[in-house]
């Protein structure tokens, strides 16, 4: 799916997580091509200081303190957005939270809040989205962030994997009855590999050290920038990083092994040297919303991802430039 080309600047967009790591940097980077954003999380405070950056830059914006696991608070904000500027044009769905555990090990009511927020605040903000996108004229454009782990997952991230797994499933499904319905909506999934922001310091931690996420780890703003570069030119999904694109590929060519890898790997990499992290966002919304881990701020760049996002632009140099070969060869002969 490639849907229109459209600036940012003027868009109206909504985004849920906005209050740190993925969801501060998209905020920003956002406001930098002049999108009029309206902000969503739990935490007031962190919040009014993410709108103050975002207006520091230019652009306008509003703060509304939401828990996406609640459908009517959503829909609610919805009407709160329509009110303020009369429309939105996109809808992003960012919001998320994790806990390191195995799935013997992790209590049930942590597994369902991890759901209440990665799956059904996906699902939340998906329909409310829709249900205006439906009431407008113009094409809309719904971004739903969830991770290669929806494809490949990954031990004592487990839940986290499971949740991802379902927000593809929901994501895809939605494409597919929109496409059916002729609904003027372009529904993009954004797939991050590892990435450098506080998510596992933010986790609840269920092991006996602090967790990390394995390496190689992206910088948070390369999500953010391919979260606006969807919004622009939206494709059909975008995984961030070389080395999910290869998770993928092992899965898909050789499972069996691909298990034993990861069973093999990936537990003792998940358990580091830092001091545990006393508090976390399972519940509640954590202090600090940093957008970086506090270790690393991750590689900025990736040809990989790139690649995915401009596909139409280069299969139209490819075939531009083989135009020419032929013209070049004919008039040789």
């Amino acid at each position: 799916m490639a849907g229109h080309r459209r600036t940012l600047s003027g868009m109206v967009v909504v985004l849920t997580g906005a209050s740190s790591g993925i969801g501060r940097a998209t905020a920003l980077e956002a406001a930098r091509r002049g999108a009029r954003l309206t902000l969503v999380a739990r935490g007031q405070g962190q919040l009014e200081a993410v709108r103050a950056e975002v207006e520091a830059l230019g652009a306008e914006a509003i703060a509304l303190p939401v828990d996406v696991s609640s459908d009517e608070a959503l829909r609610s904000a919805a009407e709160a957005v329509v009110a303020r500027f009369g429309r939105f044009d996109a809808w992003v769905n960012n919001a998320g939270v994790a806990a390191y555990a195995t799935l013997t090990d992790l209590p049930l009511a942590d597994h369902r809040r991890l759901f209440e927020t990665n799956y059904w605040g996906t699902v939340h903000g998906s329909l409310a989205a829709v249900a205006h996108f439906r009431s407008r004229p113009g094409r809309g454009r719904l971004v739903n962030v969830g991770s290669v782990n929806g494809d490949v997952p990954v031990p004592l991230l487990s839940a986290y994997s499971a949740s991802k797994h379902a927000v593809k499933g929901f994501t895809d499904a939605l494409r597919m009855e929109l496409l059916a319905a002729g609904d003027r909506i372009d529904v993009v999934q954004i797939k991050p590999s590892g990435i450098a922001s506080a998510l596992p310091h933010h986790a609840r931690n269920h092991l006996a050290a602090e967790p990390r996420v394995m390496p190689p780890l992206y910088a948070p703003e390369l999500v953010a920038t391919s979260i606006c570069d969807a919004l622009e030119r939206p494709v059909r999904e975008v995984t961030i990083g070389l080395p999910g694109g290869l998770l993928r590929l092992g899965m898909a060519v050789a499972p069996s092994l691909t298990d034993r890898v990861i069973a093999a790997v990936v537990p003792p990499i998940t358990h580091s040297r830092h001091p545990l992290t006393p508090t976390d966002n399972l519940d509640r919304p954590t202090e600090g919303g940093r957008i970086h881990s506090p270790y690393t701020r991750g590689i900025p760049i990736s040809p990989y991802t790139a690649l995915q996002l401009h596909r139409a632009a280069l299969k139209i140099a490819g075939l531009s430039l083989g135009a020419l070969w032929l013209l070049a060869r004919r008039r040789r002969r």
